[in-house]
């Protein structure tokens, strides 16, 4: 039988893959928690609406001109633009259903400020200090050119702009990269999925000219351990540890809902933690001149 590692992407394209992925009765929590799931409209409002977006609204600068790279069928475009800003989209992929056709069939039917451009991050066709905001979820590990991408994110961004670069994969070692991607529950579908080191990701960052301001660890927010919930991801963290403290989970739950003893917690845990693909974000500035 053959596992992940050997088997050839089934699709030919990501559309292709999310259509098959919705009509899997056994996937419609993954298919809703990456936010696949119809009507577009309904499922750009609950991300809008998530715990994730009103972490990440602590990180957004004033409104402006926003850039959403890698903006897929909308939902952070939708977001960024109900909360005031002017949103362009960056998005190759034409797909009504996960690409720039969607983009644009949300904006025309929710009347948001929402232009789309069809384009790669490594090549922006935008002027020098376009935007106030750059935004990126999910898109750095997907460059490829990860340096290249981050030096026209810096070059599009004005004096004293933003950076947000969200949930991205991040691995130990480059050997532990095929371990995250025979994990990883889509990238047999189409391919694609990719991951860096940290070290990598804040390099690339710092030599394009963006100060970085802060490092999100896997729970430090819930802009990395969503679909969780807080205690979610604590009850989570009880189960596994019972594994090999059984008899412990009810004391452990307790202990662990105590805000003061979480924030020991996840510092420890971020730094015995090596998953392969675990997700790290990014906050940086570009510096005024």
């Amino acid at each position: 039988m053959m596992n992940a590692r050997d088997q050839a992407p089934l699709f030919a394209t990501w559309d292709a893959a999310v259509r098959w992925l919705r009509s899997q009765p056994d996937r419609q929590a993954l298919v809703r928690d990456a936010y696949y799931d119809d009507p577009l409209i309904g499922s750009a409002e609950r991300y809008w609406c998530s715990d994730e977006w009103i972490a990440v609204r602590e990180f957004l600068p004033r409104v402006g001109t926003a850039l959403d790279v890698g903006a897929g069928r909308g939902i952070a475009s939708y977001a960024l633009a109900r909360d005031g800003f002017t949103v362009t989209a960056l998005e190759p992929d034409d797909s009504y259903l996960v690409g720039a056709g969607a983009i644009r069939t949300l904006s025309h039917d929710t009347g948001l400020p929402i232009a789309v451009v069809q384009e790669f991050s490594e090549r922006l066709p935008f002027a020098d200090a376009s935007f106030d905001l750059v935004f990126a979820r999910a898109v750095l590990h997907h460059t490829h050119d990860l340096a290249a991408a981050c030096r026209e994110f810096a070059r599009v961004l004005r004096p004293g702009g933003r950076m947000l670069a969200i949930r991205e994969h991040v691995i130990s070692r480059h050997a532990d990269k095929q371990a995250f991607l025979d994990a990883h529950p889509l990238h047999h579908l189409y391919g694609g999925e990719n991951a860096f080191l940290l070290a990598e990701y804040r390099g690339a960052l710092e030599q394009a000219g963006l100060n970085l301001q802060q490092v999100l660890d896997p729970f430090a927010s819930p802009i990395n351990f969503s679909p969780y919930k807080l205690d979610g991801l604590q009850q989570e963290i009880v189960r596994r540890a019972g594994r090999f403290l059984p008899g412990t989970t009810g004391i452990l739950s307790t202990v662990l809902a105590v805000p003061q003893i979480w924030q020991l917690a996840r510092r420890v845990l971020a730094v015995l933690d090596n998953r392969p693909g675990r997700l790290y974000s990014f906050v940086a500035m570009k510096a005024d001149k």
